[in-house]
């Protein structure tokens, strides 16, 4: 019979995790997904079932070819979207005016334990996809519209921070915590996280 996995063995396997994200072999929604079946374990093969397609400790990674930082995103007077294995450095800036924007980040890659994405918007909107299990902090200021968090915050003590920090005129900017099980189109997310806010106490 497995044996039962303790609490100091699921850190162990996060704080490799965390070492696959940094290394660029996890995106953030992989990274996400992959800690919070660590986090389920019960024995050690749902330890070692998270590790699949992973290196083990002993071996030495593949070097990866590297790719341009994606540093700027940007919308005048129409709608853009920006997402899919974004490389994310220590900063990043995304911003427009008069326009709808959607900065997905749920696949991205980061190469730090702390990322900046920066939100410059004038009369416009700006929705930010990031996934659960990772730590993001709010702040900034608005002068008209809203700046709003949307979905838990599930603080995790191994997880990647990413700082989302607002500048906003007469604009909207909604950062959405999207879990691993709500798939579909940025409509339905949207819904359903608006949803699961209405349902968790005051």
């Amino acid at each position: 019979m497995d044996e039962r996995v303790s609490d100091d063995e699921r850190e162990q396997a996060v704080a490799r995790l965390e070492d696959d994200l940094l290394s660029g072999r996890l995106t953030l929604e992989e990274f996400s997904e992959r800690v919070e079946r660590a986090y389920r374990a019960v024995v050690r093969a749902d330890l070692a079932e998270i590790r699949s397609g992973l290196p083990a400790t002993d071996e030495l990674p593949a070097t990866r070819p590297k790719r341009r930082a994606t540093r700027f995103t940007g919308a005048l007077l129409g709608h853009a979207v920006k997402r899919g294995r974004l490389n994310l450095r220590r900063w990043t800036l995304a911003g427009g005016a008069l326009c709808d924007l959607d900065l997905d980040l749920r696949k991205a890659e980061i190469h730090g334990q702390r990322t900046a994405v920066t939100v410059l918007v004038a009369l416009g909107n700006v929705d930010v996809y990031v996934p659960e299990n990772v730590n993001v902090t709010v702040s900034g200021l608005v002068l008209g519209g809203h700046r709003r968090d949307w979905g838990e915050d599930v603080e995790r003590s191994q997880s990647p921070e990413i700082s989302v920090r607002v500048v906003s005129l007469f604009g909207t900017v909604d950062v959405w915590r999207v879990p691993a099980d709500m798939p579909g189109d940025y409509g339905e997310i949207t819904r359903g996280l608006q949803a699961r806010q209405r349902e968790l106490p005051p």
